[in-house]
């Protein structure tokens, strides 16, 4: 039986345009449902109990993670920014590549990455979770709304979170370089410690690196709560939810980064 002409170039359009209209609803939800969050900051009651227990899941318990990756990624630093400043006899200023690579960039990109893996998944199944098993239908049929309740104090925690992590990451990786550094390689110290100081500012440097963070935790909030919330109600939906949330969230940090390094 033969093809009509041109029905395989028909199909693909079709496609084509349900993809872009699904992509464009989509973006109307997510618009909707931040709409929905920000209504719910003025609603009563303040629920300061949950937001102090979120703070704790997305902030106390990253904390391993952020350790062990910010001092690695300082120590990598160090030693590379030392091998290749040696090559141009410019290894006194190791305190400066290593705190303005930290500050402008590694700091914010790689915390908001790690928190996405750590945090953003387990927000997305814990949401998703309670999709599947009724949870926040019951909430509703107690007339509490479930964005209130169980959205909003994870997306403070996070906005608060985010910049506290990405400040201690930074700390970190700036002590590994210097161990590295001073240490091992034989960077004078007071060569170390006075490079940073010179070159790195709070207006240039220090202020945007929080503004991104800030950006990120942003962003992984109503990526992780969306994908919870709108999750189709069993395991696979949870599974899909938890793994879309990794990949989304990922992926928009690293483009919204180029954005604001150009903007700021």
């Amino acid at each position: 039986m033969s093809r009509e002409p041109g029905a395989g170039l028909r199909a693909s359009v079709e496609r084509l345009g349900r993809r872009g209209e699904n992509f464009v609803a989509e973006i109307g939800a997510l618009w909707s449902f931040t709409a929905r969050i920000v209504r719910s900051v003025v609603a009563r009651p303040l629920r300061f109990r949950r937001f102090i227990d979120e703070l704790h899941d997305v902030g106390v318990r990253s904390l391993p993670v952020i350790v062990v990756s910010g001092i690695a990624v300082g120590m990598v630093l160090g030693l590379q920014g030392h091998n290749t400043l040696v090559r141009f006899g410019a290894e006194e200023s190791l305190g400066a590549v290593v705190g303005l690579s930290l500050i402008r960039e590694l700091g914010p990109v790689l915390t908001g990455l790690l928190v996405t893996g750590r945090a953003g998944s387990a927000i997305a199944a814990q949401i998703g979770s309670m999709v599947a098993t009724e949870q926040l239908d019951g909430l509703r049929m107690m007339s509490v709304d479930p964005v209130h309740y169980v959205v909003l104090p994870k997306v403070s925690a996070l906005l608060v979170a985010m910049p506290l992590l990405s400040a201690l990451f930074i700390v970190l990786g700036l002590f590994g370089g210097y161990v590295v550094g001073v240490a091992w390689l034989g960077v004078d110290a007071g060569s170390y410690v006075s490079a940073l100081e010179a070159n790195v500012t709070w207006s240039e440097d220090v202020g945007p690196s929080l503004i991104k963070a800030l950006v990120f935790g942003i962003l992984v909030a109503l990526v992780a709560t969306y994908r919870g919330f709108h999750a189709e109600p069993h395991a696979e939906g949870v599974s899909d939810a938890t793994t879309s949330t990794v990949v989304i969230g990922s992926v928009t940090i690293l483009l919204v980064d180029y954005i604001l390094t150009a903007l700021l």
